[in-house]
C-alpha cells in the first residue's frame, strides 16, 4: 500500500528530497545528547536561531560540526584512554552523532563550548518578496 504524506500533494512539486531527508533524520533520532533550540531575535533582515547541546563531559577537539548542503551535523567522540580503571561508570562517555534539517537560505555563523553546553548559531536572511508577471503566449496546441 503506497504512503501518503502532505508532501505527495499535487500542488507540492519539487519536495520530494525534502520529505526523504526528513525521514532520514527521523530514523536517526534518538534522545542523547540532549538539546534545545531557540529563536534569539527577529529582525527585519533576518532571523536567528540558536542550537544548544549539552555535552559535558566531551573536549573541544572530540566534537565536530559539519554544515553539508542543507543539513547540520554535529557528533561527539571520546578519546579512548586506556590508563584509567574506573569502581563504578555512571557518566556517559558513549560518542553521538545528531543531524539537524536546515531550511533553505539558513547559514551556520559559529559555534561555542562554555560549561558543557555547545551553543551553534543559525541566521536565516528574509528575502525579499518579489511578485511579477508571467507572460502567456499564443500556442499551436499539444
Amino acid at each position: 500500500m503506497p504512503r501518503l504524506s502532505l508532501f505527495s500533494a499535487p500542488f507540492m512539486l519539487g519536495f520530494d528530497s525534502f520529505e526523504e531527508r526528513i525521514d532520514r533524520l527521523s530514523k536517526n533520532a534518538d534522545g542523547y545528547p540532549p538539546y534545545n533550540i531557540e529563536r534569539l531575535a527577529d529582525r527585519d533582515s533576518a532571523e536567528i536561531y540558536q542550537i544548544t547541546i549539552a555535552v559535558a563531559g566531551f573536549s573541544l577537539d572530540e566534537l565536530k560540526i559539519i554544515s553539508e548542503d542543507t543539513q547540520l551535523h554535529v557528533s561527539g567522540d571520546h578519546e579512548k584512554n586506556g590508563d584509567r580503571v574506573f569502581l563504578h561508570r555512571g557518566i556517559a562517555t558513549r560518542q553521538f552523532k545528531r543531524s539537524f534539517l536546515l531550511a533553505d537560505g539558513m547559514i551556520v555563523k559559529g559555534a561555542v563550548l562554555h560549561e558543557g553546553m555547545l551553543s551553534i548559531d543559525v541566521e536565516r536572511q528574509v528575502p525579499e518578496k518579489i511578485s511579477r508577471t508571467i507572460e502567456i503566449s499564443l500556442g499551436s496546441g499539444v
